[in-house]
């Protein structure tokens, strides 16, 4: 069956869906923040604050060029950091080792999300959450679009809905885009 890779913006549901479509159909499920936080022993606050955004974006390189050369999570969802395909060599990874979904939200849907766990979120410290989420977003949304397989506008969607599309893509039900 494969991998299934869910990306998008931080506060998209990427994570949440991710472990209910693993469990309907009994796969392993793999968060790349969580994987970065258990090898490097803290949370990815303190590998901002002490070792720099670069590190974490090597940190995310590295770990996705160790899934695509192994057989690690051959058939498994994955639930990448918002900010993964920002680096193109990231999203030819990506590419490579499965699916990739764009799990899309509105501006406003994500900021309403993000409020409640602003703190836990390096990107998101030191200024006003709209505007950041306005730039973010605007800067990356190319980067989403260029590695996805297939995208789910979330927007108006019940949960089940979202996973609902996404059970379809795992089974090859749904034509990609490219």
């Amino acid at each position: 069956m494969g991998r299934i890779i869910l990306e998008g913006f931080m506060g998209s549901g990427k994570s949440t869906y991710g472990r209910i479509l693993s469990k309907e159909f009994l796969l392993p499920f793999l968060d790349t923040d969580e994987e970065i936080e258990r090898i490097e022993g803290c949370s990815i606050n303190e590998i901002f604050k002490e070792k720099g955004e670069e590190y974490f974006r090597n940190a995310e390189t590295g770990l996705l060029e160790e899934l695509s050369a192994s057989g690690r999570f051959k058939d498994g969802v994955i639930s990448v950091g918002g900010g993964m395909p920002v680096r193109e060599k990231n999203r030819e990874l990506m590419r490579m080792c499965g699916s990739v979904v764009y799990i899309k939200a509105s501006a406003e849907s994500l900021k309403e999300r993000l409020r409640r766990g602003k703190d836990k979120r390096p990107m998101l410290k030191g200024g006003d959450l709209d505007n950041i989420v306005d730039a973010l977003l605007s800067e990356r949304e190319d980067s989403y679009i260029s590695a996805a397989h297939y995208v789910i506008e979330t927007d108006g969607l019940e949960m089940y809905q979202v996973v609902n599309e996404l059970k379809q893509i795992y089974n090859n039900r749904r034509k990609p885009l490219n």
